[in-house]
């Protein structure tokens, strides 16, 4: 049976390598510090509902537009909160677990199981190996910055996280195509559920071609930033 979704991603984006650290010792980058370990939905009141955008375009498959929802409800102790996540409809829907007494935003561990799922579909990988690939990407190579955003018109502040988790992967022929593939958190104190957006792309052939896969989640409200 597969681990649920919390679980198989957790394990390995809230591990430690094991070549970085002892278990006694744990060592976290700055962007699994931001991604993973930051109370997001402190200080929400319940209940809430997070709604996104998704869209897919690009020149491989078919693009769509769709949503996805966190539903936030109250603890037992009134708290926030309790998070209840639908992910895509339809065919396309993931299967995602509640997650009871949350702390950080799901909806970053539903794009990621998404997107893991994805890149076995179009590569016939291993989903383990595609998570690993993701975990050592955002603790060893990825890069933080700050960024100008804009949300329901205003101007606000945030972190942008960037990194390629499979340029320097051993197994890169094996599906050489999507072996460019970027990733692109953006992350705000000034939006509900501090996640303005996740974008992943897959670039074309060559400089001027389309990319191949673009796949991107926006909090309702957000403009995508210009790329």
């Amino acid at each position: 049976m597969r681990l649920p979704i919390a679980a198989s991603l957790c394990v390995l984006l809230l591990s430690p390598p094991a070549s970085h650290a002892e278990p006694d010792k744990r060592d976290f980058s700055p962007a699994e510090r931001l991604l993973f370990m930051t109370p997001q939905l402190k200080g929400l009141q319940a209940p809430m509902l997070l709604r996104y955008t998704f869209g897919k375009t690009g020149s491989f498959e078919e693009s769509f537009a769709d949503s996805v929802t966190v539903s936030l409800s109250a603890k037992e102790d009134g708290r926030c909160c309790d998070a209840k996540g639908v992910f895509l409809s339809g065919a396309r829907k993931l299967q995602v677990p509640d997650v009871p007494a949350a702390e950080g935003n799901p909806v970053i561990l539903y794009f990621l199981e998404h997107d893991v799922r994805e890149m076995k579909r179009l590569t016939r990988g291993s989903e383990y190996h595609f998570r690993k690939r993701i975990r050592m990407g955002i603790y060893q190579a990825a890069e933080v910055r700050d960024v100008s955003l804009r949300y329901q018109g205003r101007a606000i502040k945030g972190k942008e996280i960037v990194f390629s988790p499979f340029l320097d992967d051993p197994n890169r022929p094996k599906y050489e195509k999507f072996a460019a593939k970027s990733y692109r958190f953006t992350l705000s104190d000034a939006v509900p559920g501090g996640v303005y957006g996740i974008r992943t792309s897959i670039p074309g052939e060559s400089a001027a071609a389309q990319p191949l896969v673009v796949e991107e989640l926006l909090i309702d409200g957000a403009k995508a930033p210009a790329r």
